[in-house]
C-alpha cells in the first residue's frame, strides 16, 4: 500500500499547444462511501484495479494492481454508459515536477484539471501560469463524484 499526495487546479487557459501524446483514458466505479474507491480504469491498453482511502487533507492511501484488459473491459460493460469517465492525460514538466491535465469528455466535457502529486503533504510548488482555482479539498470534482453528477448535470457555474 502506498500514499498519494496531490493538489488539483482548474486549468484556466488554453493549453492544447503543450499538450501532446495523451494517454485515452476510461474508468468506472463500483462502489464508494466515505471510506474508500474501488475504481478499474483503461489506460491507452492497460488496465488497473485501484483502491483508495479516504483523503486526509491531501493525502489518502492507495493500493493499484494491473488486471487483464478483457477482465477490465467486461466490468466496465456492466456500469451504465453515463458513469463512465472519459478523459485524455497528458503529462507536462513544470519547475520540477510532472503535471497531469486531464482533459475530460461525455458527460464532462469542457472540464479540464491540473493535478500534481507531492513528496510531501506540506512540499513548496510553482503554479503554472495556466492552472486556476484550486480545487484539492472540493468533492465535486473528484472523479467518483463526476461519475455520479458530471459537470454537465450542474446547474451553476462552479
Amino acid at each position: 500500500m502506498s500514499f498519494e499526495i496531490e493538489r488539483r487546479f482548474l486549468v484556466c487557459q488554453d493549453i492544447d499547444r503543450l499538450c501532446r501524446d495523451g494517454d485515452r483514458i476510461i474508468q468506472g466505479y463500483f462502489t464508494f462511501d466515505r471510506e474508500s474507491r474501488i475504481r478499474i480504469r483503461i489506460r491507452n491498453d492497460r488496465a488497473f484495479l485501484t483502491i483508495k482511502g479516504p483523503r486526509q487533507g491531501m493525502t489518502r492511501s492507495e493500493f493499484e494492481t494491473n488486471i487483464p484488459l478483457p477482465i477490465a473491459a467486461a466490468m466496465l460493460s456492466r456500469l451504465p454508459p453515463e458513469s463512465l469517465i472519459e478523459k485524455v492525460r497528458y503529462t507536462l514538466p513544470y519547475a520540477g515536477l510532472a503535471w497531469e491535465i486531464d482533459v475530460f469528455g461525455g458527460l464532462n466535457a469542457g472540464l479540464v484539471v491540473a493535478e500534481v502529486e507531492l513528496s510531501h503533504p506540506e512540499q513548496e510548488i510553482t503554479l503554472p501560469h495556466w492552472v486556476g482555482r484550486e480545487i484539492t479539498y472540493d468533492a465535486r470534482y473528484g472523479n467518483s463524484s463526476l461519475s455520479v453528477e458530471p459537470v454537465s448535470s450542474w446547474t451553476q457555474a462552479a
